[in-house]
């Protein structure tokens, strides 16, 4: 006798999950063995082309095209907790996020992803999750060369030649966090790995509160296991997962906004423009996940939350102005770093291709056949955002390598189209143990330094 599982209460704008007849399936394997098959072409060519071009003399410093790091296949004693949780959530994960309360399922997420990465990290032991703070590119070693936070802020753009790599290519916000951290006894590499960890962490919750928003509770809870077990979770040990935290607050926030109305509104739409200006003061590329919501906007003609958020976003341009750092000679002092750093060595048509395909290993096979798959209207301005910001952060030509990390608050955005794309028990947890064994994949094999 075969038990129905119980059905989950709809919420409002969720559709019926459409019918899978024979036609459809096979077509639809078709489709997904061309998807798959184009994927791992893509990935393959940028690793036989990008090391042909090393070979050739271009000292590219990307020893795993796509990716940066280098091909060190390891098995090592951490490894069985990683292997262990990615079983535990292949088995269990689907089921989980179906049937729980849908707040515990927002922290029980949270904590999920926290786990999964931490536990990616420490395959190297505790070294994996302080490596990439320790780095003499990374912040924490400029913050002898800091002095006061106003020295800092009203010097940076003069002096930046004189701070690590990582430090240049962005604004002063993460530097002067962590001298702020420092100060309050909370320094080291240590406490910049838990912060990053956590950071990424909670873009879960932020995404799934934002998928519930525009598509329905029920596409939410689809998309759930595969935003904690995404791939790009392998290289949260970077600053760039501050950046994914903070951003995918600030885009939910002003997602909210559009659908609500009155007080609500403008509380959300402020307190995205809060997030959404220290963002800013994070990293430059943040800009560009402004594609996202705005996208909703426009679909819900919603202008009011767009326009109010510009309140405190001009409120952090002021404020960092005051100090002595404007954002736009920021930029512009970046780019001149960039224009003559090993970017200069790093050929802009490879990389073109090169960048996409290093996105495809971090997103993971399920996510380039849900994109293929996606046909609800709803997810597409989530996905579309992102994948707009991403086609303008790659034809600009200042991300040339090094994606894997810098592209990631877009990631999340695009992998919510597995809210959309699997239907049935079976299917769901067929396509994330495919994205799990390929984040332990790429653990095991390439080593990173993030």
């Amino acid at each position: 006798m075969k038990i129905a599982e119980p059905r989950l209460r709809s919420e409002p704008g969720d559709v019926p999950l459409p019918a899978d007849p024979a036609g459809p399936r096979r077509l639809g394997a078709a489709w997904t063995a061309i998807v798959i098959g184009g994927g791992l072409l893509t990935i393959r060519a940028a690793n036989q082309v990008g090391r042909w071009l090393q070979d050739h003399g271009h000292r590219m410093n990307v020893n795993a095209p796509p990716l940066t790091g280098n091909v060190d296949p390891r098995l090592t004693t951490g490894a069985g907790l990683a292997v262990a949780l990615g079983a535990a959530g292949v088995a269990g994960a689907d089921r989980w996020s179906r049937r729980i309360p849908w707040r515990r399922l927002l922290w029980t997420a949270f904590a999920a992803a926290l786990v999964w990465s931490v536990a990616l990290a420490v395959w190297d032991g505790a070294f994996g999750l302080t490596r990439s703070p320790r780095s003499p590119v990374d912040y924490l070693a400029a913050l002898p060369l800091m002095g006061s936070p106003g020295r800092f802020l009203s010097t940076f753009v003069g002096t930046i030649a004189a701070y690590p790599s990582h430090v240049r290519a962005h604004p002063p916000g993460l530097a002067l966090l962590l001298q702020g951290m420092n100060a309050i006894g909370l320094g080291g590499a240590g406490w910049v790995a838990a912060l990053e960890h956590t950071a990424g962490a909670l873009s879960v919750p932020a995404v799934l509160l934002a998928v519930r928003n525009v598509a329905g509770e029920a596409r939410a809870r689809a998309a759930a296991p595969f935003l904690v077990f995404l791939p790009a979770a392998v290289f949260w040990s970077s600053g760039d997962a501050v950046f994914l935290g903070v951003g995918a607050w600030a885009v939910v926030c002003l997602i909210l906004a559009t659908g609500a109305r009155g007080r609500r509104a403008d509380l959300l739409a402020l307190a995205g423009g809060a997030l959404a200006g220290a963002g800013l003061f994070l990293s430059y590329g943040l800009v560009l996940l402004g594609a996202v919501p705005i996208a909703v906007a426009v679909s819900r003609r919603r202008w009011r939350p767009l326009l109010l958020a510009l309140v405190p976003i001009a409120a952090w341009f002021a404020a960092f102005a005051t100090a002595g750092f404007w954002w736009f000679d920021g930029l512009t002092a970046t780019r001149a770093q960039y224009a003559v750093s090993l970017a200069r060595a790093r050929p802009y048509p490879y990389f073109l291709a090169a960048n996409l395909a290093a996105l495809l290993v971090a997103l993971g096979p399920a996510v380039w056949v849900a994109v293929a798959r996606l046909r609800d209207r709803r997810l597409w301005l989530l996905v579309g955002g992102a994948l707009v910001a991403v086609l303008i952060a790659d034809l600009s030509g200042l991300s040339k390598a090094e994606v894997e990390r810098i592209w990631m608050p877009f990631m999340p955005w695009i992998a919510v189209a597995t809210a959309g794309a699997f239907e049935g028990t079976a299917a769901r947890r067929t396509w994330l143990g495919i994205n799990v064994v390929w984040a332990l994949a790429i653990q095991a094999l390439v080593w990173s330094p993030w």
